[in-house]
């Protein structure tokens, strides 16, 4: 019998407990390989970039958020399902924030949902808690504000700390049940994990963060354009792919494939 569905409660509770093991996914039969080993399953907007080839997150709508977290959703059955609202569906305004959240929990079966922003966003992520729609909220280096950053960079550093703090009580605060902690000085990430009553979940951050998440793509090395410095590669299924792929061109090439075993004759064969 499979264990209970992990919900949203569930992950606050683990706050200083055991960590929380996080992964992306974006595909039925991806999620299906994680969902043994992981407490929450994140549809990402990260997404265009490994998928879809996007050079960033920001042009992922909310119909391909949708149609991931369908297909996602297929191949979960312990896991917390998270899914990410896109840039532009939820900035606008609280109810806007609403509509799109309601469409992705309602059209995905998601038991949450993740957005970006402190402080300017703890209105909304009170707007949504309050209306019974559970947010992970997302802090530090916010992807869909990489035009702002001017790039990828660690946040914390010198006078950002504060700015990180603050964020991190105003989500916590609105009533977000975790937060993520992206490309945030080990220090920084440290005391805040320590000083919030909710789970941090580290991606570039801490070890000391309440649990982990990478992107599976990096983890399994099948998204080779760029690895990320806190992304730990565990296999190099790339590597193995582009072998295999090589093999069965030179088979077909020479005539090796199909063989015997792959063609069909005029009668069925029989058993000896």
């Amino acid at each position: 019998m499979n264990a209970a569905v992990l919900t949203p409660p569930d992950i606050r509770a683990r706050k200083g407990g055991e960590p929380l093991v996080c992964l992306t996914a974006y595909t039925t039969p991806v999620a299906k390989l994680v969902d043994p080993y992981c407490d929450v399953v994140l549809v990402g907007d990260s997404v265009g970039m490994v998928l879809h080839g996007l050079p960033s997150t920001v042009p992922v709508s909310l119909d391909m958020m949708v149609l991931h977290g369908q297909a996602v959703r297929r191949g979960l059955s312990r896991a917390l399902m998270v899914v990410d609202l896109p840039f532009g569906s939820y900035e606008e305004s609280p109810a806007q924030a609403f509509r799109s959240a309601a469409r992705l929990l309602g059209e995905t079966e998601a038991g949450a949902v993740k957005l970006e922003g402190g402080v300017a966003m703890a209105d909304t992520i009170r707007f949504l808690n309050l209306r019974g729609v559970p947010v992970m909220a997302h802090i530090g280096l916010t992807p869909q504000a990489v035009n702002q950053f001017g790039g990828y960079k660690v946040q914390g550093r010198g006078d950002q700390a504060t700015l990180v703090r603050q964020d991190a009580v105003a989500v916590a605060e609105a009533g977000a049940f975790a937060v993520v902690l992206e490309k945030v000085t080990d220090p920084l990430a440290r005391d805040i994990t320590a000083d919030l009553k909710i789970p941090t979940i580290g991606i570039g951050a801490s070890p000391a963060c309440d649990g982990q998440i990478l992107v599976v793509d990096d983890v399994l090395g099948l998204f080779t354009d760029f690895k990320p410095r806190f992304a730990k590669r565990y296999a190099e299924l790339g590597r193995m792919a582009d072998a295999a792929i090589a093999a069965y061109r030179d088979d077909v090439r020479a005539r090796r494939f199909p063989g015997e075993e792959h063609v069909f004759g005029d009668a069925p064969r029989t058993k000896a």
